[in-house]
């Protein structure tokens, strides 16, 4: 739960420090365990995918960049999971002098990402992620409720996942501003009053994203009480070992 406090980076993706904290322990190197976090990325991005086509479906509304996206994620895994494509490419990036030294690094994170990616784990996991996000937009559904604001348990969850999505390829710490006006943008194009548009928008971001972060501080705190405090090695040594 540690890895909760980078729910504020990019795309999650400072979420790697769970790998650090794996490493920590374990001793594992963190180029076998990092791509853990990009699975779990792909199998977000492809459950809330899921949520957002359906309501791109019936509401008619964002579908092109829905497809767009969609399409991008399956060209990434078509290729992670077919050696005859990947292992080539890993390869011919043995020429670029920088990537040279780190070759047996990056085949440690294809394997580990190839068996994370097979059709069996990465549906189990899209159904798990499915589930978890399911949550998300059940909760968004409620704080609306709770403002006598009934848009539907469908298009809630369409908006939110929606948003979330703009929100993550902003490439922005928490998708901030993005998600944010994104969810309040299709509340109002719903008739549903600026103020509390915003104020369900500010509840429930305060609920999902801050309450992760807040939970990821009290573990880091138990984990360094635990094993001491945490020594971040520069990114080269640390991937290195």
């Amino acid at each position: 739960m540690s890895g909760l406090i980078m729910s504020v980076t990019p795309a999650k993706l400072g979420e790697v420090l769970k790998s650090v904290l794996v490493k920590d322990i374990t001793g594992e190197p963190i180029s076998k365990t990092a791509p853990i976090i990009f699975a779990e990325r792909i199998t977000d991005f492809l459950s809330l995918l899921i949520i957002t086509i359906t309501g791109a479906l019936v509401f008619d509304y964002g579908g092109n960049i829905t497809i767009i996206i969609t399409a991008f994620f399956i060209f990434i895994i078509a290729i992670i999971s077919n050696k005859k494509i990947a292992l080539p490419i890993i390869s011919s990036s043995e020429k670029i002098p920088y990537l040279k030294k780190y070759i047996h690094n990056i085949h440690s994170a294809y394997e580990s990402s190839y068996q994370l990616l097979k059709i069996k784990p990465l549906l189990l996991m899209t159904l798990l992620s499915l589930i978890s996000w399911g949550f998300e937009c059940l909760g968004y559904y409620l704080v609306l409720m709770n403002f006598n604001v009934d848009v539907g348990i469908l298009w809630t969850s369409f908006s939110y996942s929606f948003s979330t999505i703009i929100g993550a390829l902003s490439m922005l710490p928490g998708g901030l501003g993005f998600t944010e006006g994104s969810l309040t943008f299709l509340l109002v194009q719903k008739n549903v009053p600026v103020d509390i548009s915003v104020a369900t928008t500010f509840i429930i971001r305060v609920v999902t994203l801050w309450f992760a972060v807040l939970v990821g501080i009290i573990s880091l705190t138990l984990y360094q009480k635990r094993f001491g405090q945490l020594k971040l090695e520069s990114s080269e040594n640390a991937y290195n070992k």
